[in-house]
């Protein structure tokens, strides 16, 4: 396998504002291009500096690519999360432009090694111990090209790539790559956080990156679409429950407890143990409040949310008949209850049914769940619901106890953080997590 190229969808709007610090050349004739530049879309055409240019993308190539460097203004990160916001993010590689329906698409071409180093340092920081550096480097480079691979099956397959089920009664969708098709992955946590060379990547990083360049998780031949997220609250999520329904053997749900193991037992797609696992604080490499291990996963925004392995958030029936009506689309009326009708191995909620005064209906899966119960997205959707003020058999207030931030399917981010902490290779961090997997050197 060749090292991999890759296109990266970093923004979307009517008008884009970058900055070329370098010499760069325009793939449309040929002319060198440096300085403050302007794009936009008027009337189906696209405008590089208010001059009109044919076609629908445009493409720019530095002339040195170790040094050259181009500035996008403007570009929101967090997009939907609680921290959303702007900011200019400098980027190597080529630029590229597309225009679709209307709009303009950011697109940075470059390798994958390249886009690894950034990735390490945006999702984590850079003072992170190298085993947890190394361990994250392999899982996001295989989930990386298992998305392109899976991407280009997608497109090639004559089967439509259906996410969405809906029916008067129920509400089913699943968010994974039907939102790219212009390129491989997008720049935001939808995929993996990537501000190209924005925040000041280490030494350290650039030396786990290389150290195990080209190296995969393969199963059967196959490189493992290695999924990951923040806290798994003490057990990990099946891929099945909470995407498409395939079964990937490496992810299961596993127990990230020390002793290895117990977890499971608790049987939390059961209501009743989940209840009682959520509503406990049982040991687990998650399991932390400790600063040094968490401000290597966290960077600054992320360490805004204080709460990872159990939280609680509160809504008065006003807010949350709002917030649902508004994320629905739907007026349920009064709420009178939340009934969790199926939870996956973690204990987060795969079918939630919503009840009003005037009327029911069933959501899944998990992210949508978390979508329609937060204003951003909820942390989790491992929570159990306590109601109070009663009055004729309707809830003035609900408490909403959760477990765990993100999916849940995967790697443990602040688990492995602690695994690097004790002492554990990044071999052993990676096949704890990803139960069967091989450790393959693919280029």
């Amino acid at each position: 396998m060749e090292h991999p190229k890759l296109m990266i969808g970093i923004m979307e709007e009517t008008e884009i504002h970058f900055s070329l610090n370098g010499n760069f050349a325009l793939d449309k004739d040929g002319c060198i291009y440096t300085g403050r530049q302007t794009i936009q879309v008027t009337e189906g055409k696209i405008l590089l500096n208010g001059n009109p240019m044919a076609g629908n993308e445009l493409s720019f190539e530095p002339s040195e690519a170790e040094t050259d460097a181009f500035m996008l203004y403007d570009v929101t990160i967090g997009i939907h999360f609680h921290w959303e916001r702007k900011e200019h993010q400098l980027f190597k590689g080529a630029l590229k432009f597309r225009m679709e329906e209307g709009r303009l698409h950011a697109i940075n071409v470059l390798s994958l090694e390249d886009y690894l180093i950034s990735v390490i340092s945006s999702e984590m920081s850079a003072t992170s111990s190298m085993e947890l550096l190394k361990a994250h480097a392999i899982t996001s480079r295989s989930w990386l090209i298992a998305q392109v691979v899976k991407g280009k099956e997608i497109r090639q397959s004559r089967e439509n790539y259906q996410t969405i089920f809906e029916t008067d009664e129920a509400y089913i969708r699943w968010w994974d790559r039907e939102d790219h098709t212009l390129f491989d992955v997008c720049a935001d946590d939808h995929c993996q956080r990537y501000q190209g060379i924005t925040r000041q990547t280490s030494p350290l990083v650039e030396k786990a990156v290389n150290e195990t360049s080209g190296v995969v998780l393969m199963v059967n031949g196959q490189v493992c679409d290695a999924r990951f997220s923040k806290s798994c609250g003490g057990v990990s999520e099946t891929f099945e429950k909470v995407w498409e329904p395939v079964v990937h053997p490496y992810l299961q749900a596993i127990c990230d407890a020390r002793s290895g193991g117990s977890g499971l037992d608790h049987g939390l797609i059961q209501e009743e143990k989940a209840q009682r696992w959520i509503r406990s604080s049982p040991d687990a490499f998650c399991n932390t409040t400790d600063h040094k291990v968490l401000s290597q996963v966290l960077n600054d925004y992320d360490q805004e949310t204080t709460d990872f392995y159990r939280w609680k958030v509160n809504y008065s029936q006003e807010e949350l008949a709002e917030l649902i009506a508004r994320k629905t689309g739907i007026n349920f009326g009064e709420i009178i209850d939340l009934i969790p009708l199926e939870r996956g191995h973690s204990g987060r909620i795969i079918q939630l049914e919503i009840v009003g005064t005037l009327r029911r209906r069933l959501y899944g899966k998990e992210l949508e769940i978390r979508k329609i119960l937060s204003n951003t997205h909820l942390y989790s959707s491992a929570f159990v619901v306590d109601t109070f003020e009663l009055k004729d058999k309707i809830p003035g207030k609900f408490v909403l106890t959760g477990a765990g931030w993100g999916h849940g399917v995967g790697l443990c981010q602040i688990g492995a953080a602690m695994m690097g902490a004790e002492g554990y290779p990044h071999e052993a961090i990676l096949k704890h997590y990803f139960v069967g997997a091989e450790l393959i050197k693919a280029y």
